[in-house]
C-alpha cells in the first residue's frame, strides 16, 4: 500500500515506525485500573481504553481527571465474558434491544451480539459510553473496540457514524483484502472492508497501518515476545495491545488468563523494556494527537 498520509500530517516522514503501546480493558476491574496507572506512570504506555460499563468506571475517571494529560480513549463494550463476574448495557434495560441475555448482561460472546443484538441499538450504546465517560471528566482521545465486536459488518457503519459524531479515531487499519483475510475475516468481508478502508482514506480519515497483540494464552517469556515485536515494527502506525493488570485475588477469580495479564504488567514495568522502547529506534505516540488532528479540520 502507499505510504500512510497520516504520517506527514503528524510531523513525520514516510520511513518512520509509530507505535501506539495501549492498554485495552481499564476498569474492568480494580487490577487493571491499577494495572494502567503504574504503567502509565512508569511512562512504557501510551493510551488504554475504559470499560464504561464495567465496576469500576467510575474510580478510572476520578483518577483521569486528576490526571488530564491521560490518553484514555472508550474501549466500546457490548460483551461480558466472564461466567462470575458480569456487566450490562448502560443505554437501555428493553430486551428488544437484543444486547442482552436472557439474565440481563451483555452477551458472553461475540456471535451471540452478531446474531441477536440490533445494530442501531449497538451504535446508541457505544454512543452512550462515550457519553458518560466525557461527561466524567475524561478527555476521550479515541472509542475502540472490545472483542472486536462492534467492527462485524452488522455494526461497522454505525460504529464509524460513532467515530465522525464524536471526531476521534477508532481502530481502522489501513490493510488490504489480503491483510484482513489473515486477521481472520472471510474473503467477502475482507474485500468490504478493504474497499470501506480505501474510501475512509480517500476522505481523509484518519487510520493506524496494523494491530498487534501480547498474548493472553501463554504467561512466558514475555518480555522477549515484546521486544520481538517492538523490534520488528514496520514502517507506518502500530497498535499495539495488552491486557496488563495487578495480581490480586479478584482477578484470579474472575478470569482464567490472569497470568498472561500479570505477566503483560510485569513485562512492561521492566527497566529492560523501558531501555529498550527508549533505544530502539521507533517513535511511540498515542491517540490525542490523531484526535486533534482530526478536530482541527485539517484536510
Amino acid at each position: 500500500m502507499v505510504p500512510n498520509p497520516l504520517l506527514k500530517k503528524l510531523g513525520y516522514s514516510n520511513n518512520d515506525r509509530l507505535v501506539i503501546i495501549h492498554v485495552d480493558d481499564v476498569g474492568m476491574c480494580h487490577a487493571s485500573l491499577q494495572g494502567f496507572m503504574d504503567l502509565w506512570e512508569f511512562g512504557t504506555i501510551s493510551s488504554g481504553a475504559v470499560m464504561v460499563p464495567c465496576p469500576w468506571f467510575p474510580a478510572v475517571a476520578d483518577w483521569a481527571r486528576q490526571n488530564p494529560n491521560v490518553d484514555l480513549g472508550v474501549h466500546g463494550t457490548v460483551n461480558s465474558e466472564w461466567d462470575g463476574y458480569r456487566w450490562s448495557p448502560v443505554s437501555t434495560r428493553d430486551q428488544a434491544s437484543g444486547l442482552m441475555d436472557k439474565d440481563g448482561f451483555f452477551h458472553q460472546r461475540e456471535p451471540a451480539a452478531w446474531e441477536n443484538a440490533d445494530p442501531e441499538a449497538v451504535r446508541i450504546e457505544v454512543e452512550t459510553q462515550a457519553e458518560r465517560a466525557l461527561a466524567a471528566g475524561i478527555n476521550i482521545t479515541h472509542i475502540d473496540t472490545h472483542m472486536g465486536t462492534i467492527t462485524n459488518p452488522r455494526f461497522i457503519a454505525g460504529y464509524l457514524q460513532t467515530l465522525n459524531h464524536f471526531k476521534t479515531p477508532g481502530l481502522m487499519p489501513r490493510l488490504d483484502v489480503q491483510g484482513f483475510i489473515a486477521l481472520g475475516f472471510s474473503a467477502e468481508e475482507a474485500g468490504m472492508f478493504a474497499g470501506m478502508i480505501g474510501q475512509l482514506e480517500e476522505q481523509g480519515f484518519p487510520m493506524i497501518d496494523g494491530i498487534d497483540y501480547l498474548s493472553l494464552e501463554d504467561p512466558t517469556n514475555q518480555i522477549e515476545i515484546a521486544k520481538q515485536k517492538l523490534g520488528a515494527l514496520p514502517v507506518g502506525i502500530t497498535h499495539l495491545l495488552m491486557h496488563p493488570a495487578i495480581d490480586t485475588a479478584e482477578l484470579r477469580a474472575i478470569t482464567p488468563d490472569w497470568e498472561c495479564r500479570v505477566a503483560n504488567y510485569n513485562a512492561f514495568m521492566s527497566q529492560e523494556i523501558k531501555s529498550f522502547i527508549k533505544n530502539e529506534g521507533f517513535q511511540v505516540i498515542g491517540y490525542k494527537p490523531i484526535r486533534d488532528l482530526m478536530q482541527s479540520d485539517k484536510p
